[in-house]
């Protein structure tokens, strides 16, 4: 929506609000027009109800208002002596229209402290429940979201099955752009498919300042940028409206930032002609074809590992992500696939009954048909990849026919219909158009990053669907509470205990504070008893 569109929004808003309330406000020895005036008529509001002045900032935050607008209609009956169920109920479900009904119809007589009612259970239990998902979502939109882990890409950093708080802070916190939505849902209700927001209107996306940049090699959950394609491909097709904010959350590794020239070789990545390092807990994986002389592991119907206490062989070596490929008791040879760490691999290629244990690798310039940009002139695969520019707000690139794949869903979706502009692009032979007029250079008007998986060759990443805008940047990993595996068998086997409480970032392996946490809150419930048992003697 355009600003023009939005002025008349909250100028419709504030003239339905003149005309359901300005009698409220004479009765409680205000004047009319006090009811008219834009963020005045608030503060009033608040002084009439006896409510603090801070309440009015609940109203400009976008999700947190559509809470709080049922919590003044209420308030605003009860200091007219309006505190009935029927009253509550009839204000609630008629969106505030019952104001009017009251407005017009009613004789207000406004009261003070001393002459107000006790209101009644419902009206508490409102009160109650509303502020405590106003608090939640505040914290859930602007200093910590829960994420749990869906996918394998980053094995043995993050497991599938780990229980996240998001960091909104860390990288700054988005203001919410679907402003109809459920609290604390992200695109749907819980356990069904059904929408829980409404598309439209959207807001302008602003980001707070966070208090670091992203990094090379950080951590980050983002908002997958094709999560509005029906088919992903290859090539993403079927394309269909979805909010930033509703997309799906994903969690990668930052291997490339604003500037970058990125290239992979091998499998390893290269920035600007140097080779990545990664920080200690990065446990980088790659397929490779194993075959013994013997069964390595229990696998399923599917043939895949099944992760039981008892399969030594792959809890002895960490593999996690492992299936037969043929298993011939004939001649007594069986073929596995796994993803394997580099300590897992130089263990298990010694294995007494292990034949061979070989690298599964795409030879350079064997082209693969769903990497990015997916186009004829480029022969890259997972293993082999680039070198490609990552864009940076406020520079300038050359814009040809060959370079255009790069940059063409960044123009027309990132910097285009997504922030409210109609760009297309176009080809007249070797000329390239921007909305039908010749484009030589284009200058990018926000960073991108490029976001990879540890393990290399089971991760859906930049390599299959490009750029990462910053205005899809949801937040940094920083803590897991809680893990589980729901593959093992036992409830005791599925907890990770291990992993409770852990930090995400740093250096060497993970250390759990559960136990000290434990202490600390057996110890500050002891306090608190005692507290209670002084007080009471």
């Amino acid at each position: 929506m355009s600003l023009i569109e939005w002025l008349m929004v909250v100028l419709v808003i504030q003239v339905i609000h003149f005309l359901g309330t300005w009698k409220f406000y004479v009765a409680a020895g205000k004047k009319p027009w006090q009811a008219a005036v834009p963020l005045y008529n608030a503060i009033v509001l608040m002084r009439i109800i006896k409510k603090p002045w801070w309440w009015t900032l609940l109203l400009f935050i976008p999700i947190v208002n559509l809470i709080m607008f049922p919590v003044l209609w209420v308030e605003l009956l009860n200091r007219y002596g309006k505190t009935s169920i029927q009253d509550t109920l009839l204000v609630i479900f008629s969106g505030g229209l019952y104001l009017f009904y009251v407005n017009y119809t009613q004789e207000l007589t406004y009261l003070e402290d001393e002459d107000l009612k006790k209101p009644n259970g419902l009206v508490e239990w409102i009160g109650s429940l509303a502020f405590a998902i106003v608090a939640a979502t505040i914290v859930h939109t602007y200093a910590m979201q829960p994420f749990v882990i869906p996918t394998s890409s980053l094995e043995k950093t993050l497991l599938v099955g780990d229980f996240l708080f998001v960091s909104k802070f860390h990288f700054g916190a988005r203001t919410p752009m679907t402003p109809i939505a459920m609290p604390m849902m992200h695109d749907v209700f819980m356990g069904t498919r059904a929408k829980s927001y409404v598309p439209k209107p959207q807001l302008p996306s602003i980001r707070i300042p966070g208090f670091e940049d992203i990094e090379h090699n950080d951590i980050v959950v983002f908002n997958w940028p094709i999560d509005n394609f029906i088919d992903i491909g290859p090539p993403p097709s079927g394309e269909m409206y979805k909010p930033i904010d509703k997309k799906s959350n994903y969690v990668k590794r930052c291997v490339g930032l604003p500037g970058d020239s990125l290239e992979v070789r091998d499998g390893y990545v290269y920035i600007n002609g140097t080779k990545n390092d990664l920080p200690d807990r990065a446990k980088l994986q790659f397929a490779y074809t194993i075959t013994s002389k013997s069964v390595l592991v229990k696998v399923d119907d599917q043939r895949r590992l099944l992760p039981e206490p008892n399969n030594y062989f792959s809890n002895r070596y960490g593999v996690s992500d492992m299936y037969a490929t043929a298993l011939d008791r004939a001649t007594g040879v069986y073929t596995y696939t796994a993803h394997l760490t580099d300590k897992a691999y130089q263990g298990i290629k010694n294995y007494p009954d292990v034949i061979s244990a070989e690298r599964k690798m795409a030879e350079k310039g064997m082209k693969d048909q769903g990497i990015f940009p997916q186009t004829a002139a480029n022969s890259w695969n997972n293993d082999h990849f680039g070198p490609i520019y990552i864009p940076q707000a406020g520079k300038t690139v050359a814009i040809t026919p060959e370079s255009i794949a790069f940059y063409k869903r960044i123009i027309e979706v990132y910097e285009g219909s997504e922030m409210g502009i109609d760009n297309t692009i176009t080809q007249n032979g070797t000329t390239v158009l921007l909305n039908e007029k010749p484009i030589s250079q284009y200058t990018f008007t926000m960073d991108y990053y490029w976001m990879m998986g540890d393990n290399r060759n089971n991760s859906q990443d930049a390599r299959s669907w490009g750029y990462v805008p910053m205005n899809h940047v949801v937040g940094k990993p920083v803590f897991v509470w809680m893990s589980f595996n729901s593959k093992a068998k036992g409830l005791f086997n599925k907890i990770r205990w291990d992993r409770f409480f852990t930090t995400v970032s740093g250096k060497g392996e993970t250390t759990s504070y559960f136990i000290p946490f434990l202490i600390l809150l057996a110890g500050w419930f002891g306090f608190r008893r005692f507290q209670k048992r002084r007080k009471k003697a």
